[in-house]
This record gives C-alpha cells, structure tokens and sequence, in this order.
C-alpha cells in the first residue's frame, strides 16, 4: 500500500515537474523578447538623441518616439505575461517542494521506526533465537531471508532520504530564483510604464507643434514624393532594361545553338524519317532555358528564405511601410511607398540580405546612390547611399556590407536606407520577406 501511494507521488511530480519545465521555456522565451526589445529601445534612444542637437520639432523626432511608444507598449505586454508565467512557476515550484517535503516526512517516521524495531532486535541473540524458533527448516530459512531484506530496506529508505533531500534542496533554489526574477521584472516594468507616459507626453507636445505647419509639412511632403517618384521610376526603368538585355542574349543564345544544331543535322546521314523526326524533336528540346542552372539555384534559395532574409541594416526600424498609409501628422493625407524606409543610427552600413552579384551601382541627384544586387530572377535595392563598398559584377555574400547609408543633417541627422524587392519585373512587399 505504501509503495503504492509513492509510485502516485512520484508520478505527480514528475506531472508538475513537465509543466514547470514547459512553462519555465515560456519565461526564457518571453525574457529573451524582452532583452531584444530592451535593445530595439536602446538603438532607437540614440537615433533620438542624435535629434537633440537641433531643439525644433521635426517629422522624424515624431517618427521615432512614436516607434519608441508602440515598442514600449509592446515591451511592458511582454512583461506582464512574463510576471504571470512567473507566478505560474512560482505556485507550481512550491507545490512540488510541498510534496516532496512531506514525502520526507513520512521517510524520516518510517525509518525512525526501523531504527526502533531494530534497536530492540539488535542482539544477535535475539536474531539467532527468532531463526531458530521456527518451526521447520523452511520457515528458518524465510526467517533469515526477512532479517537480510530488513536490514536492506533500511539501507533503501536512507538512500531514499537523501535523495528527497537532495531534490528539496534544488526545488528551492529554484524557487528562490523565479521569486528574484520576479522581483526584477516588476521593477523593470515600473519603470518602463514611467518612461512611456514621458514619451506620450512628449509626442502631445510635438504633435501639437506640428499641426500648426501644415503648409511647410505638406510642402516637405511634395518633395519628398517627388524624389520618391524619381527613384522608383529610375529603378523600374534599369531593371526592365537589365531584364531585356538579358531575354536578348539569352535569345541570341539560342538561335546560335539552333543554328548550329541545324547545321549538324545536315551534314548527318540520316537512316529514314523518323530517326530525322526524332533528331529534330531533340533540337527543340535542347533550348536555351530562361535562367541558367545557377540562376534558379539562387531564385529557389533566396524564394525559400522568405520571411527568413537578414535586414539590410544591422539595426533600425521601419519608419516608411511599404504601400499605402496614413500621414503621420497630418490628416486626410496618405503616402504609397514602393518600398521600405529603415531608419538606423547615424554611420550605418547597408548590408545584403542575400549572396547574390551587383549589377548597378548609380547615382540619383538630389538623392545619393544606389545598388542592385541580383538575386537570380530576384533583385534587391538599397539607395541613399553615399559611399559603396562594392562593384558591378562583384559577387557579395549575405550581410556583406555594401555601402554607407547618408546622414541627412537637416533632418535631424535622420540616416534612413530606402529598400525594395523586385521579382523580374513585379515590385514585392519587403516586409514579408526579412525576418520579422
């Protein structure tokens, strides 16, 4: 009966052990989100310390404490399920020390009353005189082997002792841990509910300040768009004409590969007419394909890695979504951007998201310069730029730094990288495609 009930305890916590573990993976996830976003928050601080040096409100001081709320928002969210799982662990780490203590306690009854019984049965008078009362030689013999497994069931419920113990022990420390790590994050989310009312009181402030230049923002706006327009139109018009360079060679390929292939049809002497058929038919079969063999080896590599691709900067924000949204301050007024704007701290480099070969390396007045680096059927571009590391025809390597993205002292010392995704001649959405 008693092995019983243990082998049930035992079970139970091995039940509130797998929980505890499941949920203690939860914590780790949530606090690993929550040092990332500590550092997103750390990254975009310094970008908005970089505006201070001008005292004006500006779009992109806006921008950036806007994205400073939402994370933050986002960060103390993460927080609160963090201290939930935390209690969760907290009751379940307790619950399990419960069990496991008052299993020691019926440990410890048990072998004090081994310890008793034997106390009493310790001489070996008393044990030779218990054998030899028995009645027959196989009761003898049982009465031996009981004295044996006595004195080893003793032996068992020390190691059993110890073993408890030893598990009450890391049950505490345990405990002892999430209740600090408890502690700390509470602290923490404290404080991070201070700082966002600051920034909330902040972006009222400035929002207030900047609906009152409607015209000078919507006159800013007009240029920026028309700068916006200059480079997509600039970029459609050399990626279409990279691809037809391209269909034209591939097709001059081709007719050189049928006309020499009809040549040697030709000079061989053909047995009848359907060996002539077939030989034509193997003609056609052998046509040069859209893309070389390497080229949809790239195309299917950086198509699978959708969703997987590194940024092209090593931090930062999207400050411009691609498509059509809402202007920030002002109302009734909404931007269509080609691509995404990441705004990242001053000196930054653009980097590549994926191996690939530079095609176009080139320059936008009024907007700095640009890379494509070809994918494939896929192409990626980076602009606004002002110094590139790389060279057409070049073979770069994902997180390749590729050139230095501008730092716009007038705006703040906004350094913000304009990026797109093209496949062939279709614009994508980039957001779908780095990792989130």
């Amino acid at each position: 009966m008693q092995q019983l009930i243990f082998n049930r305890i035992i079970i139970v916590i091995i039940l509130l052990s797998f929980f505890s573990f499941s949920f203690a993976q939860t914590v780790k996830e949530l606090e690993s989100q929550r040092v990332q976003a500590l550092d997103q928050l750390e990254t975009m601080n310094k970008m908005l310390n970089e505006t201070k040096k001008s005292k004006r409100s500006s779009l992109n001081k806006i921008t950036i404490i806007t994205k400073n709320i939402n994370e933050r928002k986002k960060l103390i969210t993460n927080m609160t399920t963090e201290i939930d799982k935390l209690n969760y662990e907290v009751q379940q780490l307790s619950q399990e020390k419960k069990i496991l203590e008052n299993r020691l306690s019926n440990l410890k009854k048990d072998y004090a009353r081994l310890v008793q019984e034997a106390h009493i049965n310790k001489s070996i008078y008393t044990r030779i005189m218990f054998i030899m009362s028995a009645k027959s030689f196989d009761q003898s013999y049982r009465r031996l082997r009981y004295l044996r497994e006595y004195s080893d069931y003793r032996k068992l419920q020390v190691k059993k002792i110890q073993k408890v113990t030893t598990s009450i022990g890391i049950k505490t420390e345990s405990l002892n841990k999430t209740k600090t790590s408890k502690v700390e994050v509470i602290k923490l989310k404290e404080s991070e509910n201070q700082k966002l009312t600051k920034d909330q009181q902040k972006e009222k402030v400035l929002m207030t300040d900047l609906q009152k230049k409607e015209k000078k923002l919507l006159a800013d706006l007009r240029i920026q768009q028309k700068k916006a327009n200059d480079i997509n139109n600039r970029i459609q018009r050399i990626i279409a004409e990279e691809i037809r360079k391209a269909e034209a060679k591939r097709a001059e390929e081709e007719r050189k590969t049928t006309k020499t292939e009809s040549k040697r049809e030709k000079t061989e002497v053909t047995t009848s007419k359907d060996t002539s058929i077939g030989a034509k038919s193997t003609s056609t079969a052998s046509s040069v394909s859209v893309m070389t063999k390497e080229e949809t080896l790239l195309s299917g590599n950086f198509a699978t890695n959708a969703g997987r691709l590194p940024w092209p900067t090593e931090k930062g924000f999207i400050s411009g979504h691609y498509g059509i949204h809402s202007h920030p301050v002002l109302k009734h007024v909404t931007t269509n951007n080609k691509g995404v704007y990441i705004q990242t701290p001053a000196r930054s480099n653009a980097r590549a998201v994926f191996e690939g070969e530079v095609t176009q390396r080139f320059s936008i007045p009024g907007s700095n310069n640009a890379v494509i680096v070809k994918h494939g059927e896929y192409r990626t571009v980076y602009a606004n730029l002002t110094d590139i590391y790389v060279n057409v025809g070049q073979k770069v390597s994902a997180k390749q730094s590729i050139g230095k993205i501008y730092t716009d002292d007038e705006s703040d010392n906004k350094t913000e990288l304009y990026f797109q995704i093209w496949k062939g001649k279709i614009l994508l959405d980039p957001e779908s495609w780095i990792a989130r």
